[in-house]
């Protein structure tokens, strides 16, 4: 294990999802905190702009793609010999079911599997470094889901809504599991929301959830991306067991209840052995 961060020492903080948002937000705080951000957006332009602004490195995947994950995850190691923080904020809201090129449903993908693939393929320099591993959730994963591990593809029952929800209950559940998987290795785990944000988040949204997130009206209600991505901030720089708990929860930097689904230690388990299937990986304990 490499020593221990000084707590005048920059971490290395990798945000995916960050080429807008709550993840650009967050970047850019967290640089002017003094942390060394490594950007990772889907978009080039976009991610290059926004690590040039904080003079951060930057890298590209597109997480409907697990290929690019694989391929992020070979670069980050190549770069990287140490990571302190991995940020899974990667995701978004889809409208009419997707399947993606890997075969799997988009929403589902994209904000689940893809962070559980590149979380495992970075699973030495994460243990090496003690680091923490932060997931942003929603307040999704307790009002819409209808969590079925026999069904995580929504072959059988697919609303946008549910599927999102599904999809964030789904980061918890993985938050809790590396915490019992890893957490003697010496990561650590928390998952967030953020709060609704006002970003581009639902561009291929339908319905209720594309009105409420570019309606000129309601969108006065949602949250700024600079208040979400703070929290995702406070996290990264927070002290696992000192600033915030071991598998924790979190609204407005407040432990807060979610779906009674994420305190069942059986379906965290299957879950991770299933997103394991399906992406090709070893069952780790």
């Amino acid at each position: 294990m490499t020593p221990p961060v000084k707590d005048d020492e920059p971490r290395t903080i990798v945000i995916t999802g960050a080429s807008s948002g709550i993840g650009a937000a967050a970047a850019r705080q967290l640089a002017l905190a003094g942390q060394r951000v490594v950007v990772v957006g889907r978009d080039p332009r976009r991610t290059r702009q926004v690590a040039e602004g904080i003079g951060m490195p930057f890298h590209v995947a597109d997480f409907a793609v697990l290929a690019q994950v694989r391929a992020l995850a070979d670069e980050l190691r190549a770069s990287y010999p140490r990571i302190d923080v991995l940020a899974n904020n990667a995701g978004g809201i889809f409208g009419d079911r997707t399947v993606t090129v890997d075969g799997f449903e988009a929403t589902f993908q994209t904000n689940h599997l893809a962070a559980f693939l590149l979380t495992n393929l970075l699973r030495d320099r994460l243990v090496d470094a003690g680091a923490a591993v932060i997931q942003t959730s929603s307040v999704a994963a307790r009002r819409f889901s209808r969590f079925d591990i026999d069904d995580l593809n929504a072959e059988r029952r697919y609303s946008a809504s549910s599927a999102y929800g599904n999809a964030k209950l789904a980061n918890i559940l993985f938050t809790k599991e590396i915490e019992r998987r890893w957490g003697d290795d010496g990561v650590a785990a928390a998952a967030f929301h953020p709060g609704v944000i006002g970003s581009s988040f639902a561009a291929t949204a339908k319905g209720p959830w594309r009105f409420m997130y570019t309606n000129p009206v309601t969108s006065r209600l949602l949250t700024s991306t600079d208040v979400g991505g703070a929290r995702l901030a406070w996290l990264a720089l927070g002290k696992p067991g000192l600033d915030w708990e071991h598998g924790g929860y979190y609204v407005a930097n407040r432990l807060a209840r979610t779906s009674p689904v994420a305190a069942d230690p059986v379906i965290a388990a299957r879950l991770w052995e299933r997103s394991a299937e399906m992406v090709g990986l070893g069952i780790s304990r």
